[in-house]
Order: structure tokens, then sequence, then C-alpha cells
């Protein structure tokens, strides 16, 4: 069999009768889409480009209908779906259509009247398209802004701002590109995206200056990790180093997190400033007594920093505030040095998880780390104060007859 005729067979098998449910078939399915993608690749390397390419927009068609019946919860057929869109834009680049403008129309109907997919890299279409492609897709995203009908849907306004954000980035005018992203500050992200093409560019001033105006701008946005490392890798290259850690510190002081703290660290070593790391342990030593839900960020901080001691005093003073599995990484880290240390911790996890009533796991999970609490008391041969220790357990918990029956079963008896 010919891969020409392989890989028509399998695109054939991408037909998906809509009366079907929404579960029915879906592994095979999403196995069927990355045969094509695989069998399109083949075909490629053997020089049948526009075969492939011919094939690939079917498969990527019925995929992108498929997808509005099938349940993908999962997200498999997405991913295999965006794999086949790069792979039929490999084709085209390998063997440009005749008419750019009949690519430039499928672009324009899939942003803005397709279900929401499959994405469009127009990089990796601009081969194909050329320069005669892209002026049509331009006009027609223009046409599209231009119509009083349409212009203020939001699908029409979205699709709008990615083409022609895309296209502004193609063009290979960082000013252009930027003037367009500089329409719609809506968040850091669209800072992050200016600051990359001006560093890109060389133009490393203008792209400091975007970094903070973008970090004034959105003071209370979760997305703006991704802006302040552009930032700081900005400050630092600049030899700003002590600048670059006073913008973590002032993140660390907003939200005072092991992964400010480590993004702060790492800012610190680079700026040669260790007192900076100092200042965050001990900023979250100083609110621990009046928040000991702090007690995590700070024995995480700590074990970050190598200071596996301080972590386990601060943890075994605080255990009513530890969550199960921090206590379980701790343990784990403590018991072939310290077993001794390891008793009373492993009894406060074994009532963690027989106290949470949601985990169906809980008593699986008791069972198991009182296996291992045995082995502590056997190493250290304490095996009576064990007996002791399980005695009591089962008889404060003999109302829960699934807990003794694992137990049993343990050979906990």
């Amino acid at each position: 069999m010919s891969e020409e005729t392989s890989l028509q067979q399998l695109v054939d098998g991408l037909r998906r009768d809509r009366r079907r449910g929404p579960y029915a078939g879906h592994r095979e399915y999403v196995a069927t889409a990355w045969a094509v993608d695989e069998a399109a690749g083949r075909l490629l390397e053997t020089g049948n480009a526009a075969e492939a390419a011919r094939r690939l927009r079917t498969a990527v068609d019925r995929v992108t209908r498929a997808l509005m019946y099938l349940d993908d919860s999962s997200g498999s057929c997405g991913d295999a779906l965006r794999a086949l869109t790069a792979r039929y834009a490999q084709a085209l680049a390998a063997a440009p259509p005749k008419d750019p403008r009949a690519l430039a129309n499928w672009i324009a109907t899939t942003v803005f009247d397709g279900p929401g997919w499959p994405d469009i890299s127009l990089a990796d279409f601009a081969p194909a398209l050329g320069e005669r492609g892209l002026r049509h897709l331009t006009d027609l995203v223009e046409e599209r802004a231009g119509d009083p009908e349409q212009a203020d849907e939001w699908g029409t306004a979205f699709g709008v701002r990615y083409l022609r954000e895309q296209l502004a980035e193609i063009s290979g005018d960082t000013d252009h590109y930027v003037e367009v992203l500089a329409r719609s500050l809506t968040g850091p992200d669209q800072y992050v995206k200016i600051v990359r093409a001006l560093r890109a560019a060389g133009r490393e001033a203008e792209a400091t200056d975007w970094a903070r105006g973008g970090l004034e701008a959105h003071p209370a946005s979760p997305f703006k990790p991704q802006l302040t490392n552009e930032l700081v890798a900005l400050l630092i290259a600049g030899g700003k180093g002590e600048e670059a850690v006073s913008v973590r510190r002032d993140v660390f002081a907003r939200t005072p997190l092991a992964s400010a703290f480590v993004a702060l660290a790492a800012t610190a070593r680079e700026a040669d400033s260790p007192q900076a790391v100092t200042w965050a342990l001990d900023l979250l030593r100083a609110r621990l007594p009046e928040n000991p839900a702090h007690v995590t960020e700070l024995i995480a901080c700590l074990r970050a920093e190598g200071l596996a001691e301080e972590a386990w005093q601060t943890a075994t003073a605080h255990l009513d505030a530890l969550s199960t599995y921090v206590l379980q990484d701790l343990l784990a880290e403590r018991r072939p040095v310290h077993p001794a240390d390891t008793v009373v911790p492993y009894r406060r996890l074994i009532d963690l998880y027989l106290g949470e009533s949601g985990n169906k796991y809980r008593y699986q999970y008791a069972v198991r780390h009182l296996k291992t609490l045995r082995d502590v008391h056997r190493a250290l041969g304490t095996e009576p104060e064990f007996t002791d220790y399980l005695h009591g357990l089962r008889a404060e918990h003999r109302r829960k007859t699934g807990f003794l029956a694992r137990l049993d079963k343990a050979g906990l008896g």
C-alpha cells in the first residue's frame, strides 16, 4: 500500500457522526488523528508535499468539526488538532498553493467564523501565503474590522486583534508591531510581547520602560510574573543588579510565597546580594507568630536555601498548621537520618488522614504511614511502644470498620 493510499484511509477515519455520544470512540479517534500526522510526515519526507497538504486540509477540517461534538475534557484531541494544523502549514511551505488568496480566505474563515479552534500561527503559514496572500489576509481583517454589523461582536473583535497582531509581528517592523500591541494593553501579557520584541531588536532601554509601565498599570494582576522576569533580566543585563533585587523584594513583600522567594534568591545570587535572602527569611519568621499559616511558606523557603534543620524545627513547632503533603515530604527526608525525631510527627500525619472525611483514600494512606511508623519503632528497638500506640488507635477509631479492616489486612491487628 502506498503512503498516499494509507494517508487517505486514515483521513477517511476522521469522519465523525455527530449523532454518536460525546465519549464514544474518543480514544480511537485521537489515535487516528495522530496516525494521520505521522503518515503525512512520512509523505513529506518522500517529497509529496502537495498531496500531503491536500489530505491534511481535509483532516484539519474534519477534526475541527468533530470537536464540536466530542467531549475533549482531557485536551488530547485538541493537541492532535494543533499538531495537524502545524503539519498542514509545513506541507504548504514545501508546496505553496497556486492561489495563496484561497489559503488566506480559509484562515480568515477559521478565525472569524470557526468554533474557536484550531489555533492559527501565521508565522507557520507565512511562507505559503507569501506577500500576495498576506496582503489579501490583511484586507480581509480590515474588512471585518470596518463592518459596522460585526465590529462590536466579541468574536470579531478578538479575531481582528488576533490576526492584526500576528500580521504585524511577521512584518518584521518592530515599531509597527509595538504600535499594534499597544492598542490593547489589557494585561501584562501584552506588555510582555512588547518587551520581548524590543529586546529582540536590541532596544533594551525602551523595553525596560515598557516593562516598568506594565507593572505600574497592572499592580494587582495575577499574571505579572513573566513581565517581572523580563524587567529583572533587563536590569541584570544592564548592570543594575540592586534595582533588580529591589523589584524582587517588592514582589515578595506583597506576596510572601515560596515561588517569589525562589525568584528573589536567584536574582540575589546574580546581583551578589545575599542580604536580600536574609531579609526575606526574617520577614517570614517575624510574621509566623501572628499567622501560623505562613509556616508552610517559611519551611519551603528554608528548604530551598538548604536550611533543613531549621525547616524541621519550625515544622515540629507548628505541626497543627502543616498539611499532609508538607509533613510527608519532611518525614521522608528526616527519617533516614534521625528516625527518633519522626515518631510524634508520624502520629500527627496519621491523625490528619483519619480526620479527612472527604478523602476516600484516607484509610489507605493512614495504614501506609502506620507501617512506616512500625518500621521506625523496630529500627529504634521500641516495638512495645508502637504496640501500645496501635491498641489505643484501634480503640479510638473502633467505629471506623473500614479502617480496622485495612489494619487487619496489613497485619496491624
